[in-house]
């Protein structure tokens, strides 16, 4: 059945009861009157920490509730609502309950849908960690994609390489220095770059305490173990939780990671933070990244944006390009203004 139109009168009632609703101090209600089947109890705050198809798993942050977790339905006059969001619910007689409201969101990140439409996943993060590790190989124009989207976000971004350990073994010779000097060049144009390995546990505790009150989401390619991280942060072998991240093999032949997360959940970490745990993702799309958005997400970039001689400069080859400049000065590193071009070249804004 097609889902109903509403008019332009319509939404904007509907928006205005949204605001009256969120801008109020949640009080007792009478039961909704528009649903006959339940008993509902009064409005409460709320917070999405996992999402499953019809259903929303929300946790109480207020109320007689507080810190239970219910089952609930949204109110079909509302958006999508994702994992993070600030909801206002009421509980019904049934242990579930139904999501009334949504709250402003500080941000939110997407990502494309099969048919190539941009939809939020996670909503209210702070920090986005960009994982890398040895296996699979690092590549900077990777992180370079992860980082342009971080930028125009706003959100911080910190880089993290894991399976450290794998780095003392035969196989990996030498690419210790070619990561060192991968994490080098991220730090010196003000990204923090931190080391763990879930093995050995180093690295783990300074992990944790820099998540302290934040709310954080991992991206990375499949493979590079953030579910062993996110395990590892939530004291797993010490908590009577049962829940577990799903950690996934890496596959031999081609040394890629297989996808193992299956739904965009909220973690409260002990003695930290909030870690929103993303659906491994191998390549991320940057298509709904205009060029000035692109350019922009290399923070170096920016002192010597409107400098070129040309309005129209490409920083490829063109005579007076300050950009260019400053790569042959050395305060901008030749490998990043290549990945930039690469990235441009990818989206045929050349």
């Amino acid at each position: 059945m097609a889902k109903r139109r509403l008019n332009k009168h319509q939404v904007r009632r509907i928006q205005r009861q949204q605001q009256s609703r969120t801008a109020s101090t949640v009080t007792d209600s009478k039961a909704d009157s528009t649903d006959h089947s339940r008993q509902l109890g009064p409005e409460q705050t709320g917070l999405v920490v996992c999402h499953f198809g019809q259903q929303l798993e929300i946790e109480a942050l207020t109320g007689e509730h507080l810190g239970e977790r219910f089952r609930c339905y949204q109110r079909s006059n509302l958006p999508p609502l994702v994992t993070g969001d600030h909801v206002i619910w009421q509980a019904d007689d049934e242990n579930s309950g139904v999501v009334v409201a949504q709250s402003d969101r500080k941000s939110f990140i997407s990502r494309p849908n099969s048919r190539g439409t941009l939809r939020p996943v996670a909503a209210n993060i702070d920090t986005v960690v960009v994982v890398i590790a040895p296996e699979p190989e690092p590549f900077a124009n990777l992180i370079d994609r992860y980082l342009v989207t971080i930028e125009n976000l706003s959100l911080e971004a910190i880089i993290l390489l894991n399976k450290a350990d794998l780095l003392d073994h035969p196989a990996h010779t030498g690419q210790d220095s070619e990561i060192a000097t991968l994490l080098a060049r991220y730090e010196s144009i003000g990204y923090q770059t931190l080391t763990t390995s879930t093995k050995t546990e180093d690295g783990v505790s300074a992990l944790r305490e820099t998540l302290s009150e934040r709310t954080m989401v991992f991206v990375g390619q499949s493979g590079v173990g953030k579910s062993s991280v996110i395990n590892a942060l939530r004291d797993m072998e010490n908590s009577e939780e049962a829940e577990y991240a799903d950690v996934g093999e890496l596959s031999v032949g081609l040394a890629k990671g297989t996808h193992t997360t299956t739904a965009t959940r909220l973690y409260h970490m002990p003695g930290s933070g909030d870690l929103i745990d993303s659906p491994g993702i191998r390549e991320f799309g940057l298509d709904h990244v205009g060029a000035t958005d692109l350019i922009n997400g290399f923070r170096e970039f920016r002192p010597y944006l409107g400098y070129c001689r040309f309005r129209d400069c490409k920083h490829v080859n063109e005579p007076g390009c300050a950009i260019l400049n400053a790569v042959a000065e050395g305060a901008i590193n030749a490998e990043r203004l290549h990945s930039y071009q690469l990235i441009l070249q990818s989206q045929g804004a050349r």
